[in-house]
């Protein structure tokens, strides 16, 4: 019994290790205006670690992370300081990264993380997703919705039902300025099944004027697992068949009929 104690508490540590590793699908991308940051390395212990590179302009292809208890960390390839830490929330299984600059160059850590948690509720196909990081109120139309979207607060919105001919729908965004509105972006945006947007709100750190960015997802097409997949049976070539001769008559040397007797010269 003692023995059998030692070995469970020589065993706690190792569990309590792998219940802290926590695997998380995520996809990149880096905030608009921004140069992207070199190729980042998630650490999670010794022996774990996945490089992980930032596009701009477009999503990264699926990467599994590694988050312990809920954050995962980047760190530079180079000096091996940490540049960047994401929150991932406990049931987050699948997460969108998006890289933002540090407010000021001194802060240590050089990059902050918009943590997006990747799913159909969320996210919706053919939908869009807003993030207001205006310092005050900001207000759109989506198609036939008019919303009201707080400061430091985002909302995923599903595909409008009033579009036109080609799918398209309009998309108009207003910023609080004091006590007025003014609008900042209005265009039409096709939106379609396969395809979603993601759209920030902020201030330009060049002009200091309020702007819209506004990102595409391409998602990818479900193909049905194999075991689903309906493959109607092959049917068996018949064999033909060769013609039956007939049987062939035997003829008895003994009635054979005789040859007449040739006639006389």
């Amino acid at each position: 019994m003692r023995l059998l104690c030692i070995c469970l508490f020589a065993l706690c540590p190792i569990l309590s290790h792998a219940q802290e590793a926590r695997k998380v699908s995520c996809r990149f991308v880096c905030f608009e205006g921004a140069v992207p940051p070199p190729p980042l390395i998630n650490v999670f212990d010794k022996g774990i670690e996945v490089t992980c590179t930032v596009p701009a302009h477009t999503f990264s292809e699926p990467l599994v992370c590694y988050a312990k208890t809920n954050v995962i960390t980047f760190v530079s390839s180079d000096n091996r300081a940490t540049v960047a830490t994401a929150n991932i929330p406990e049931h987050v299984k699948a997460a969108i990264l998006v890289f933002v600059p540090a407010a000021k160059a001194a802060d240590p850590v050089q990059w902050r993380i918009f943590v997006i948690e990747d799913t159909i509720k969320n996210f919706p196909d053919g939908g869009a997703f807003v993030a207001n990081f205006y310092k005050q109120d900001i207000r759109f139309i989506l198609g036939e919705k008019n919303i009201i979207l707080k400061s430091g607060t985002d909302h995923g919105f599903a595909r409008p039902e009033k579009r036109d001919a080609f799918n398209m729908a309009p998309v108009i965004f207003q910023f609080q300025q004091n006590d007025a509105w003014r609008t900042t972006s209005e265009t039409l945006l096709r939106f379609v099944p396969g395809m979603r947007y993601l759209i920030f709100a902020y201030i330009d750190t060049a002009s200091g004027r309020p702007r819209i960015s506004t990102f595409q997802d391409f998602m990818p097409v479900a193909v049905p697992p194999p075991s689903k997949l309906t493959v109607p049976p092959i049917k068996p070539t018949p064999t033909p068949t060769k013609p039956t001769s007939p049987p062939a008559r035997l003829t008895n040397p003994a009635t054979k009929p005789a040859i007449p007797p040739a006639a006389p010269q």
